[in-house]
């Protein structure tokens, strides 16, 4: 069924010097801080933990960085940036989303989601008019629209979205992980981490219908990044980033490549900056302590 456009935007990347490629390909993070998501503007890499939820900052050409923003205690995980420097960030099992000021750490926002159990709110994508944010535990997508010139609603105003369709809720296992817009801007994507499969989304509807990738199965997939009708999907424990060609109204593609470094320890989610993927790794199946080394991984697209 064809939908009329509903003013999507397209997450391209951002604009970066002819140097980008001298940055270190390697940015160590604070021992201990367990990341799992990422957001870039201009040169600096904004990560979250999974610890506290604490949003860390990262000068891309130096590596060294700081805490910007305390957590609320729980975890910070997918995050995107819009062009007011505002960072979206999906709060796991708070079962919330909140929008952080980068330049003062000021929390602008904050959004209570679902008080169901259980929750795990776990990405976030940034269209012209919305945030739309994706729950592993809950058969739903949550949307927080924007005003004029991207205003902040008030919690009224957030919409919950059930999913249908060809999408089948695991009760068990993570769902909805991921989340993108299609190339052509008419509808989500969304990637079910428990079966590997793509699903385009109307978000009119919230029916879903699986993507056909000539059976391609993106197993452990976890953060998507989009640029033009490519789309990268981050598989966590597989320890590599699968590249598809997407139609244009994303309801089918095929895998052209995978991405791999000797330098990932379970990636999870992705940033573009110039002609490279910046990927923080969250390290599942090392376990975690006070002191154990967390780092973000820099590849070439």
């Amino acid at each position: 069924m064809n939908c009329d456009p509903i003013r999507f935007g397209t997450e391209t990347a951002a604009a970066a010097p002819a140097t980008a490629k001298s940055f270190p390909a390697r940015i160590e993070l604070p021992a201990g801080f367990q990341p799992e998501g990422i957001a870039i503007k201009n040169t600096t890499g904004y990560f979250g933990s999974r610890v506290d939820g604490d949003i860390y900052a990262a000068d891309l050409r130096t590596g060294t960085g700081r805490v910007i923003s305390q957590g609320p205690g729980t975890a910070s995980l997918g995050m995107k940036i819009d062009s007011h420097g505002r960072l979206f960030v999906a709060g796991a099992t708070g079962g919330d989303g909140r929008v952080i000021d980068t330049r003062t750490g000021k929390v602008l926002a904050s959004y209570k989601f679902t008080t169901a159990t259980p929750t795990f709110v776990n990405d976030v994508i940034l269209s012209k008019d919305a945030a739309w944010f994706t729950d592993s535990r809950q058969p739903v997508l949550y949307k927080v629209p924007l005003g004029r010139n991207g205003k902040l609603p008030k919690q009224e105003a957030v919409k919950t979205v059930a999913l249908s369709g060809d999408y089948v809720h695991d009760p068990v296992n993570n769902n909805a992980n991921g989340i993108s817009l299609t190339p052509d801007g008419r509808a989500l994507i969304i990637v079910q981490s428990s079966t590997g499969f793509l699903f385009r989304v109307d978000p009119r509807t919230g029916v879903t219908r699986r993507i056909d990738l000539g059976g391609a199965v993106m197993t452990a997939g976890d953060g998507l990044l989009l640029s033009k009708d490519t789309l990268y999907v981050v598989q966590n424990r597989l320890n590599k980033v699968a590249v598809l060609d997407l139609t244009r109204s994303g309801r089918s593609g095929r895998l052209v490549r995978e991405i791999t470094s000797t330098d990932f320890d379970v990636p999870t989610t992705a940033a573009f900056f110039g002609n490279r993927i910046y990927l923080p790794n969250a390290r599942f199946s090392t376990p975690p302590t006070p002191t154990t080394p967390y780092w973000v991984t820099a590849v070439t697209r």
